[in-house]
């Protein structure tokens, strides 16, 4: 008998429900996050299961490579954004939705999400600290700029942010309070300076040996950082069938439901890759100094529409001309602007 298992996943959780081929209820229970309880609990219907499926939730790492490194291959991740439950359901609970995830499994309708390799995600995972870190780097920088202008009428740019002292803080802060206040964001800002310094070095030691870096730092304005986290992001590239799956996943392509040419509102905004998404929009800032054609296109764009609206649309060309120097493994070329 072929069966099919169901993965409700939550935080302290999971409700595990098998079908059998014909929908029958095999088995249920809740089981605690613990893999080796999970395991245990699955082991019985070992030899009958045919597929498993876990619903894509924040911490679905730990129980699809346990589940993996168990010896359960077919392995399945649900991509919740993407199924549709029954329109008029009235009740639904952990049982009903692992049953229902086995269903769509069963059925071949499973809208599935990537299953990023176990070893390279660490690297990733690495990269979108930095990301993290950077922006927290940023806010502090911009917390003392205010306090220094609020303060001492004087704009620091962003060259002198990098040279800044404390000797400078003094001459500008004689309250002691103020001095602190400052002191903190400085300190805080070098301390983010050297642990972004220590991952990037980390990350490019692993990745200019790809020659998928080499070819995407070959885009006019996309350098070392932002060829990493596109790389690191996008993963294998074969799994976007068409260049416009992978500019929809970049966030690059509008959300807006018409009808009649009148606004029905606007589609799932955040479903996609973020981190792709400030990637491109970042690669936009130097692209425009970059390539003087890319530059016209911008300016255009700007002034048919708005800054903002240009931005996105050069973000959009520059995610397809990615697509196609990943799928095909080669460097940039003027060809590609009119793909």
């Amino acid at each position: 008998m072929e069966l099919y298992a169901g993965l409700d996943l939550h935080s302290r959780n999971t409700y595990i429900g098998i079908l059998d081929k014909a929908f029958k209820q095999v088995f249920k229970k809740r089981v605690s996050n613990n893999i080796d309880q999970i395991l245990e609990t699955l082991n019985p219907f070992r030899d009958q299961l045919k597929g498993l499926v876990v619903e894509s939730t924040f911490n679905w790492y730990w129980l699809v490579d346990g589940l993996m490194d168990a010896g359960y291959y077919d392995v399945h991740l649900a991509n919740p954004s993407a199924i549709k439950q029954y329109e008029g359901l009235k009740y639904s609970d952990d049982q009903h939705d692992a049953f229902f995830l086995s269903q769509l499994l069963i059925l071949g309708i499973l809208p599935q999400g990537y299953i990023y390799p176990k070893n390279e995600r660490p690297l990733r995972d690495l990269a979108r600290k930095r990301l993290f870190l950077v922006r927290h780097r940023t806010a502090h920088k911009l917390s003392l700029q205010s306090l220094i202008r609020r303060c001492c009428a004087y704009h620091v740019n962003a060259n002198e942010m990098r040279t800044l002292t404390n000797e400078d803080l003094q001459h500008w802060f004689k309250d002691e309070h103020l001095f602190l206040t400052a002191q903190a964001s400085l300190n805080s800002i070098k301390f983010f300076n050297q642990q972004i310094k220590q991952i990037e070095k980390a990350i490019k030691k692993q990745v200019k040996l790809k020659k998928s870096f080499q070819y995407l730092k070959t885009v006019p304005g996309i350098g070392d950082i932002l060829a990493l986290i596109i790389m690191l992001e996008v993963g294998d590239i074969s799994r976007f069938a068409k260049v416009g799956n992978f500019a929809s996943y970049c966030r690059c392509v509008s959300s807006t439901r018409l009808s009649d040419g009148k606004r029905k509102g606007k589609g799932n905004r955040k479903n996609g890759n973020k981190y792709l998404s400030w990637a491109f929009v970042e690669a936009t800032q130097f692209t425009r100094r970059h390539n003087t054609r890319l530059k016209r296109y911008y300016d255009r764009k700007a002034t048919q529409r708005n800054p903002i609206v240009a931005t996105k649309a050069l973000s959009n060309k520059l995610a397809r001309i990615c697509y196609y120097i990943l799928r095909d493994q080669v460097p940039f070329h003027e060809q590609l602007l009119s793909e």
